[in-house]
């Protein structure tokens, strides 16, 4: 039978938000004091600005703390077998020390969430979702020889990100980082500290993740931007803002933001599947029975009606939730979902739940968009471009050993 461990710090009650490991220097470095709520955590959005955290990832080094995020540790004898039957891949194949992205759903074939799934040992399982999880785990874990954690207050993470990140860890003391392949883990240890560290990222860029115990988290913290006050790396911290900039970017999608989770639709035709969200990809129906296969599989058999596409908008006014039209004035067919001006590609990108027919998209789409000049609101409307490859891609997120600096 399933067991559950659920660990929580105690935490004063006067505190609307829980602090993180990292809280002390992070507000220390907060200089505009723009907090947002990240699962109950107080999350920086901008540290200084988006313009100078969009760089730093996309032109030197950035830190981001990622303690927040949802983490689930999933051990016992059918952690694979449970975890199998829970999410659409197939990952008996998932070897000890590396790290791949996953989706699940219900029954009826709808995305409840996704995440990544650490195959740290054998029987040992992490997973990162971003929303909360551990209700649905315990109840598709019924019948199952597991131990489900809830570790997420239990473990401090920081993503490291950008051209200069490798370098940067590399000379802040952690050994064997030009040697991790993208999805790689590795252990090591920083000025005396035992870390986890795994070439992943939500970027896509260059960039790592490095796992401690969160009673060493200021000193793994300190440890990484010695190397700047060594003047040998520029580093930043980077808030909510900047990450949203380049996910965009690199075309990854945000449940709760590119589309409605099946737990949070309320509407039937809300929700959607991994077909609708382009993600057919992560569905395997060769392996055994895992859960909304039955409705997945009926609805691969079907044309789709619609789906999450990547979008060029043309103009430089950001189409920020714009209805999205098969001509100018003619039938809506889609809402833009997610967009945002792209400092080094120069022009709006954006993620678009768009109508299709007979399964193909339509030959024209066109956003009308509505923005404030001089305090009156005015419309515009703007040629849109579908794109099958994310706007960013760069060959130094995935080329081994990365480049030295």
């Amino acid at each position: 039978m399933p067991t559950q461990t659920n660990s929580h710090p105690a935490t004063d009650f006067r505190e609307v938000l829980q602090p993180s490991p990292f809280q002390t220097r992070i507000d220390e470095q907060c200089l505009v004091q723009d907090w947002m709520s990240w699962n109950g955590y107080k999350t920086a959005r901008v540290f200084d600005t988006l313009a100078s955290e969009y760089f730093a990832v996309r032109s030197t080094c950035s830190v981001m703390d990622l303690t927040p995020m949802e983490k689930y540790r999933i051990t016992g004898p059918d952690a694979q077998t449970f975890l199998n039957r829970l999410v659409t891949r197939d990952i008996s194949t998932l070897k000890p020390r590396r790290v791949t992205y996953v989706i699940w759903c219900n029954d009826e074939g709808k995305v409840l969430d996704d995440g990544t799934i650490f195959h740290l040992s054998e029987g040992d399982y992490r997973l990162c979702s971003q929303h909360h999880q551990l209700d649905w785990l315990l109840l598709s874990s019924l019948g199952f020889d597991v131990n489900i954690e809830q570790e997420t207050h239990n473990i401090a993470a920081l993503a490291v990100q950008g051209p200069t990140s490798c370098s940067v860890l590399t000379a802040a003391g952690i050994a064997g980082m030009e040697q991790l392949k993208p999805f790689d883990i590795g252990y090591s240890t920083l000025n005396g500290i035992d870390v986890m560290v795994s070439r992943t990222g939500f970027t896509g860029d260059l960039g790592y993740e490095v796992w401690a115990d969160p009673t060493k988290a200021l000193a793994v913290w300190d440890a990484i931007f010695a190397v700047k006050e060594q003047g040998l790396f520029d580093i930043r911290p980077i808030g909510l803002g900047a990450l949203d900039m380049v996910r965009i970017e690199a075309g990854f999608i945000m449940p709760g933001d590119d589309f409605n989770t099946a737990e949070t639709a309320v509407r039937a035709d809300r929700d959607r599947s991994p077909f609708e969200l382009g993600l057919a990809w992560l569905v395997s129906f060769k392996k055994p029975y895992f859960t909304g296969k039955k409705a997945l599989l009926a609805e691969s058999k079907m044309l789709t009606g619609r789906r999450l596409v990547r979008l060029s908008v043309e103009g430089n006014k950001t189409p920020t939730d714009a209805f999205l039209y098969d001509s100018k004035g003619g039938s809506r067919i889609g809402t833009i979902k997610s967009c945002v001006w792209s400092p080094i590609l120069k022009m709006n990108v954006s993620l678009a739940d768009v109508e299709f027919v007979k399964g193909k998209p339509p030959e024209n789409i066109w956003a009308e968009i509505y923005y404030q000049k001089e305090l009156e609101w005015r419309a515009t409307w703007a040629k849109c471009t579908m794109s099958t490859k994310p706007f960013w891609s760069h060959p130094r997120s995935s080329i081994t050993p990365p480049n030295k600096f």
